[in-house]
């Protein structure tokens, strides 16, 4: 053979091998692609199913109360070692119901009190009705779960009016049908309004079908709710369990429920923290923290928090104050504290390098994360600090000494943490060098999505050791499913970076952030008003946008104003109107407290969001789907925030019933319809419902400043035969005995009958409780003056307001009432001495 018939014959060959390895590989992956297939048989244990099928795949159900169903696939005799659950709450699958089973011949029946749960055996196919035969939910042909390798999947039908709403803090509208979504804590300065992923997994969602799942895997997951098909929707990972849980509602709310009760009541924030409060990048030492302070009061505008962002700190992360930035801190936080102010202080979940005596002890003891390429802790960058260890919060030993590390501040006088940086940060899709990150409980891949969870979780339950039934504040910016239980959060760095003057779609963006948040279990929020990124330059041009992020902003549960840098997002920092326009709305929320607070309870009780998605409400009401610029503010309230530069008319959708102008009180508009309202720069669109009854209290500069207020009562009666009610909840806004249900409560009823409404009011108290006597102002909002006025069976005497059109509280010492015709208002005056009383109020 020549030598060139040689190279032909090498190169042939070659070819050939390469060919038939590719077909070798491809046949391979197939036969790779395993299925469940066919049911052989099934196991009925005392807590659980187990099916077992073709392939050697077991498939298991569980049953945690007749609407929740625990789904599980794996390898028979899989000899992997799994980690518990790091979202669930403690001994959830204790509980497990005992299961009834029926064979029939082409498959299996189990029935709860609410489902029908049919198992098909070839081909092994999971199909679940509610009681009435309704089809909820259904495996795709035979691909309700697939192993390719190690990813997995799990694929089902989609009907075409299937919408789907949840997967926490993600951007895109409320309606998630028709997208893809991915899992993968990210560090995004400046996100885009499309950008996924961002900050926080939250791999839970809500059908329109009755139904929610939670795909408990921490791995990279997607979530294809229709984007590849009209036909079935899926959700996969590149690793971990199968492990979901259908979760029945039928309605949204219910859902929300019963996913409480897998992964946890959400905690209740200090009262104070529902006040407003303020930040910037390099509010980072005394003196200008004191200075701040001095301002909100002396321009009365109320705020309640003051944050010092990660400068605060040395070194990252010894939790002692910098020696040049802080002349005397304790005396700092006691002077602030004597103000009305709490100092909530940044940490981060690294120790610097450059920080030679904490490093070598995390070192030497084996607290941080490590290199599997080298065995030794893993070198991370980090945005600041110099190069840093991260520290391994799966590991048991190093809760203690990071809880004995933060608590040094907090015996200065610190009230809380936000806990930033913990996805951690520059760990993104594309930072594949973290892959080889070692935690305790496992390799990134696995606990990259709750890192941050396992961090928060050790700065909560070491507060608690250190702190006992002290309330903590901790605001974070990663997490995954479960949070609730440990943290509060915010939305990371929004903004326009490029341009912060062209900011108004990242602020647009944010409602519906806000509102996906809040259905993934995050009630207590906020984003950073002002945007965060990018250079002020022209504070006089952002004043309008800056003024648009506080009316905004103001209605998220935990108000911050933030931004980047040294750049000052004081409101008075862009000129007199502005300022008076951010104080009004910012007052607007502290007259709102008893309503916010006693929403507050019930996100504890229900996991209801504050910042509620119309949706959630009215679901029937195919307008709400994507109804991704406005929001209701409890279940009462609808609040549609202007988010278009120069705005003079807002279209806005009121659903069914009659809807006041609840700044002008009597404005009605019909429901079911939109409107267009118009609107100036100090506008903030603000409906309430007919029916409803809101409460409010005076403008204070920090929460509590007076324990004493009188409340007010804002009645808008329900149709003639029907009832508005409202319940006022109040405890001591600071410490834990309200998880055990120490508390009062103010419930209020209003009947409207053809020739009079009658109200009544009593006083509840629980588990002794000890409350606070109020007075009590009630406006019934009428559109006439009515012909007496009764309490109990005594007819009441009418008085005339002061100067001002208000009642005079340190003059009024007796219950009466007096007529507003300009605001067509009952003003009636109850004293804090009558804890029971029923009036009537004849027309």
């Amino acid at each position: 053979m020549n030598l060139k018939n040689m190279k032909h014959y090498i190169i042939t060959s070659l070819l050939l091998c390469f060919v038939l390895n590719g077909i070798a590989r491809a046949q391979s992956t197939k036969e790779d692609v395993l299925y469940p297939a066919r049911c052989l048989s099934y196991s009925n244990l005392k807590d659980r199913v187990v099916f077992t099928c073709e392939n050697n795949i077991d498939a298991t159900l569980q049953l945690l109360s007749d609407g929740i169903v625990k789904i599980c696939f794996e390898k028979k005799n899989d000899s992997i070692k799994r980690n518990a659950s790091f979202a669930l709450t403690k001994d959830v699958l204790k509980n497990s119901q005992k299961i009834n089973i029926s064979e029939q011949a082409q498959g299996y029946e189990i029935f709860t009190d609410k489902l029908i749960i049919r198992i098909n055996k070839e081909p092994f196919q999971i199909r679940i009705f509610d009681k009435y035969q309704k089809l909820l939910l259904e495996d795709y042909k035979n691909k309700g779960f697939i192993q390719e390798g190690e990813n997995i999947a799990s694929f089902k039908t989609l009907r075409s009016n299937e919408e789907f709403f949840g997967l926490g803090e993600k951007n895109g509208s409320i309606n998630r049908r028709g997208k893809s979504f991915r899992m993968w804590n990210s560090d995004k300065p400046c996100y885009g309004v499309n950008e996924d992923p961002l900050y926080k997994s939250i791999p839970f969602f809500m059908s329109s079908y009755g139904y929610g799942i939670f795909f408990d895997n921490t791995y990279k997951s997607k979530f294809k709710l229709g984007s590849e098909s009209d036909e079935y929707y899926s959700f996969e990972a590149p690793g971990g369990p199968m492990t979901y849980y259908f979760i029945y509602g039928p309605t949204y709310k219910q859902i929300l429920k019963g996913y409480i009760q897998l992964t946890g009541k959400p905690i209740m924030p200090p009262s104070w923290a529902l006040g407003f409060s303020q930040s910037r990048g390099m509010l980072t030492n005394e003196e200008l923290t004191r200075e701040i302070a001095i301002q909100f009061r002396e321009r009365k505008i109320p705020c309640d928090i003051i944050y010092q962002d990660i400068g605060w700190t040395q070194h990252l992360q010894d939790f002692e104050w910098k020696e040049e930035n802080y002349t005397n801190p304790v005396r700092m936080l006691a002077d602030l504290d004597e103000k009305g102010f709490k100092v909530i202080v940044s940490q981060d979940p690294v120790v610097s390098q450059d920080n030679k005596k904490q490093w070598k002890e995390a070192d030497s003891l084996g607290y941080f994360t490590t290199d599997v390429r080298t065995g030794k802790s893993y070198d991370m960058p980090w945005p600041w600090g110099g190069h840093c260890g991260v520290v391994d919060f799966t590991k048991p030993e190093v809760a203690n000494w990071w809880g004995n590390y933060q608590q040094k501040v907090i015996d200065d006088g610190v009230k809380g943490f936000w806990t930033d940086m913990g996805e951690p940060a520059w760990s993104n899709e594309e930072d594949i060098d973290r892959l080889f990150m070692k935690h305790h409980l496992g390799m990134h891949k696995e606990i990259h999505n709750v890192y941050g969870l396992t961090w928060d979780k050790v700065v909560t339950e070491q507060f608690e050791k250190h702190n006992p039934n002290i309330r903590i504040f901790q605001m974070t910016r990663s997490a995954y499913a479960g949070m609730q239980k440990y943290t509060f959060a915010w939305s990371g760095d929004s903004g326009n970076g490029n341009d912060v003057l062209n900011g108004w779609a990242n602020l647009q963006q944010q409602i519906p952030i806000a509102l996906s948040a809040g259905m993934g279990l995050i009630p207590f929020w906020t984003s950073d008003i002002s945007g965060y990124c990018g250079d002020i330059s022209d504070k006089e041009e952002m004043g309008e946008l800056y003024a648009r992020w506080m009316q905004f902003g103001i209605f998220n549960p935990l108000s911050r104003a933030h931004h980047e840098g040294n750049n000052a997002v004081e409101p008075w920092e862009f000129g007199p109107e502005i300022e008076q326009i951010c104080k009004k709305a910012i007052e607007f929320k502290y007259k709102l407290f008893p309503y916010i607070y006693t929403c507050a309870r019930e996100a504890y009780e229900t996991g209801l969001p504050i910042m509620r998605a119309v949706v959630l409400e009215y679901p029937d009401d195919k307008e709400t789907y994507h109804l991704n610029n406005q929001f209701l503010f409890g279940k009462d309230l609808m609040i549609a925030p202007v988010v278009e530069s120069g705005a003079s008319i807002v279209k806005i959708y009121l659903p069914k019933g009659e809807w006041i102008d609840f700044l002008d009180g009597t404005t009605i508009y019909q429901g079911k319809r939109w409107i267009d309202y118009p609107v100036s720069l100090e506008t903030i669109p603000v409906f309430v419902k007919k029916g409803s009854i809101i409460p409010s209290m005076p403008v204070m500069q920090y929460i509590n400043e007076d324990p004493n207020y009188p409340l007010f009562l804002d009645v808008f009666p329900a149709a003639t035969n029907r009832k508005a009610s409202l319940r006022v909840y109040e405890d001591d806004g600071i410490s834990n005995d309200y998880k055990r249900d120490v508390f009062a409560e103010r419930l209020i009823k209003c009947k409207s009958l053809k020739n009079q409404y009658e109200i009544s009011y009593q006083l509840q108290v629980h588990n002794s409780f000890i409350p606070i006597k109020r007075d009590l102002l009630i406006r019934l909002h009428s559109e006439q003056k009515p012909k007496e006025v009764l309490l109990d069976s005594k007819k009441l005497k009418s008085f005339r307001l002061n100067k001002f059109g208000v009642i005079d509280f340190g003059k009024q010492n007796k219950a009466g009432w007096a007529w507003d015709d300009g605001k067509e208002q009952c003003m009636i005056v109850i004293p804090k001495n009558i804890d029971f009383f029923e009036l009537y109020i004849r027309k």
